[in-house]
Formats: C-alpha cells, structure tokens, sequence
C-alpha cells in the first residue's frame, strides 16, 4: 500500500507505475482516490473549524453574561452553539465512509516497482539472469517425479484423494525422511546465515491475512475455519510478518531476521494441475520460509543476501537452477521487486518454480503498521521474505534429476548425514 501523501503528490508518477504493470483499469482509481481524499481533507478542515467556533462561543456566551447582555442575546447565541454537534456528527459520518472508501482503494493501487524490475505483461517476459549448474543428460528416459515415487513405493497419491481429496499425499518410508531431511538441512543452513529459527502458529486472523494478501487472493488461496476469525496459514511468511503487526521497532533492533518452518495450505481455486496427480502443486506442503524487517536503504542489500542463500541451498543440494526475474506484469500490487530460482526438469526438459524473493518496500509494513523510531521520529520499515525451501517441489527436482536407470533415487551428498547415511532411496520393502 502507497503512502496517501505520496499519491498527492507524484499522481502521474502512480499512474506510470500502473501503466507499467499493464493495469489500466486501475488509472481511474487514482483520479476516484485524489477526488475523495480532497473532499476528506476538505470535511477535516469544516470539523477543525467548527470545534474551533464551538469553543469560541462558549466564550462569547461567558463574556454575555459577563457583561449584563440581554437574555435574547444570550438565547441567540445558544442557538448557534446548539447547531454545532448536530454539524459535526453529520460530518464525521461521512468522514468515516470517505476513509474506508479511500483504505479500499489504496488496497487496489499497486504498489511502486523497482527501477531495475524488466517491463512485461505477464511471466512469459519474466528475464533470466543466470544459470547455476549442468544438468546431467540421462541415457534412459527420465520418468515423472510421481511415477517414480509409486514404483518405490513411498508415496500413496490414490489413499489420500479418498481420505481427503485430490491435491494431498501420503509420503512413506525413506521419501517420508527425505522430506525432513530437506527441512532440517534448511533449518541447520538458515541458522547458521544468523536466522532466528521460528515456528509459527498455523493460523492467523484476517486483520494480519489482509495485510499480506489482497482481498483476490484471500478469495483465491486461503482456507477458512468456519465460525472463527481464523484462516490456515498458505506460507510461514504470513504469521512470522504478522508477529510485528501494530509493533514499533527501535532502530538499534534492525535488522530482524527470522528463519520459519510450517505446514502451509493452499486452495489454489483454478489453479492448473491441481488435479493432476504429483506434488508439485498441491492443497498442503511443507515449507522453511526466511523474512527481513529492516531499514529502507538497505533493504536491496538482504535481498540480494537473502537470494543468495537460496542459491547456495540448491548449489549445494547439487540440483541444475536458473534465477529468472519477475517482470512488471507479473509481479503482485504488494511486490516492488521479485525472482524466482527455477529447478531443471530432465523429463520436460525445461526449468520449474521452486523458491520466489520479494521486496515488498514500505507497502507491507505499511499495511499492518510496522514502524522504526529512530528516536526522533517514526517511519514504515522495509519488508523481504524469500523461500528457503519448497520441501514438495525440491523433491520433485530429487526425484527427477537424481533418478537412475534402475529405479533408485541418489540421495543428495549434503542431505545424507540427516538420513543416517543412507546413499539411495530404493523399493519400499
């Protein structure tokens, strides 16, 4: 969210913004917002006026009475006064309405995009910016990571679609420990980069959800727990952000850095592949999350720290990736800048999404009220969140890309200690 003040005073600055991000339909929220903030100030200026003359004549009626003045002059003057709150309670109505209704669409105008960020109308114009490892060329055919898993054994796709639906997995044996060895192998990396090691509460309440999300993907993603004002959690990010709602920070605090793991769930309404059967895309998945709460100027400094601990995790796992950065068009209102690492997929032949870095700037912060003091004065912080791991989608990669043509599965070098050694993951005895 955009600072009201910033609005007034860069107008066509915002509406280059939107036109950069190929929301055009949003230009004329601009114009609606500056129309009703006008009037807003407007209404505040008549209250600050009336109060001022309220107070006034409870002089001027002492000094009447003072003075001896006639009971009429003195009736006339209470007249006046008596007018006054029946004034102010009719604008303060409508000053109320006229803040939410510029709340609302301050929710609706995207956040300002980084200099650096490449114009494009959607993903498809998302720009590679380096390529990290040689994908091993197989002299079999690679089959899908699902396809795999069920000839192992360790994974049961069919059980749970009757125990709960499609987009749920039951994970067994050795593919069951890998999952926890990608999340202790994060943890133990994450902690040792000078992380707090967190884990959060798997529900948040919606005055936090609607500082992360906007009402669409509220809709969109977030599971409702019916009679209570309570969602399930679609990332860790949500309730390790939401731990400073309302908070002032002192500067000396800066920066906080919080390494987060948790279930995460996910509606996806209309997603595609949520039917199909896998685990790339999925209702509920485990995820080790990162988050930055820090000064403004320096803000693009932990992001590139942040994604360069992403990189290091997939270096180290030994898994071919690519950083491609999110263009214009692709990057939600609340995002000022964004980049995804995408792992090699040898059975398509081409990259797939695993981790995703944002800056969010003051828009997040200034959503949920997040603020420095200084001493002197107060402002918005900087907010970033980056996936550490995407325990699902790195297994996918594992399970492709560490296939062998006898059906096993090598086992990462850097996740072996925390599987007790085990080299492979073979038949499910």
């Amino acid at each position: 969210m955009l600072d009201i003040k910033f609005i007034r005073e860069n107008p066509d600055k915002v509406k280059e913004n939107i036109k950069k991000k190929f929301q055009d339909s949003k230009l004329e929220k601009v114009d609606e917002l500056l129309d009703k903030d006008s009037r807003y100030l407007k209404l505040l200026k008549e209250t600050e006026e009336l109060r001022a003359k309220r107070n006034s004549i409870s002089k001027d009626i002492n000094t009447a009475k003072k003075e001896g003045k006639s009971d009429i002059e003195v009736n006339q003057i209470l007249e006046e006064a008596k007018k006054i709150p029946e004034k102010l309670k009719s604008i303060e109505e409508e000053l109320s309405s006229l803040k939410d209704q510029i709340n609302g669409l301050l929710l609706s105008i995207p956040n300002m995009i980084h200099d650096s960020v490449p114009i494009g109308k959607d993903d498809s114009e998302n720009v590679v910016k380096e390529v990290i490892g040689e994908p091993v060329k197989k002299d079999f055919e690679v089959v899908s990571h699902a396809e795999i898993a069920e000839r192992l054994g360790v994974v049961d796709f069919e059980t749970s679609a009757e125990t709960s639906g499609n987009g749920f997995f039951y994970l067994k044996g050795d593919l069951a420990l890998l999952n926890m060895a990608l999340v202790n192998f994060a943890r133990d990396y994450m902690v040792k980069q000078g992380y707090v090691y967190t884990e959060p509460p798997l529900m948040i309440r919606e005055d936090v959800l609607r500082g992360v999300y906007s009402a669409s993907e509220i809709e969109q993603m977030s599971y409702k727990i019916e009679g209570e004002d309570l969602f399930l959690i679609a990332t860790s990010e949500h309730p390790l952000i939401g731990m400073f709602i309302g908070k002032i920070i002192p500067k000396d605090k800066l920066p906080i850095k919080i390494t987060g793991f948790s279930a995460c769930f996910r509606k996806e309404i209309g997603s595609h592949g949520i039917d199909e059967k896998g685990l790339y895309r999925t209702h509920q998945f485990n995820k080790q999350e990162m988050i930055v709460i820090c000064e403004p100027e320096d803000s693009y400094k932990y992001y590139d720290e942040m994604l360069g601990h992403s990189k290091q995790i997939f270096k180290q796992l030994g898994i071919p990736f690519r950083e491609r950065e999110c263009c214009s068009g692709d990057l939600s209102d609340l995002k000022a800048k964004s980049a995804d690492l995408e792992a090699w997929s040898p059975r398509k032949n081409d990259y797939f999404e695993v981790t995703s870095c944002t800056n969010m700037e003051a828009a997040q912060a200034r959503r949920l009220g997040i603020k420095i003091s200084d001493g002197k004065e107060k402002y918005h912080a900087h907010t970033l969140n980056n996936t550490v791991i995407a325990t699902s989608r790195a297994m996918v990669a594992i399970l492709e890309n560490f296939q062998n043509k006898d059906g096993s599965v090598d086992i990462p070098k850097a996740l072996q200690p925390y599987m007790g050694g085990k080299k492979k993951i073979e038949a499910l005895k």
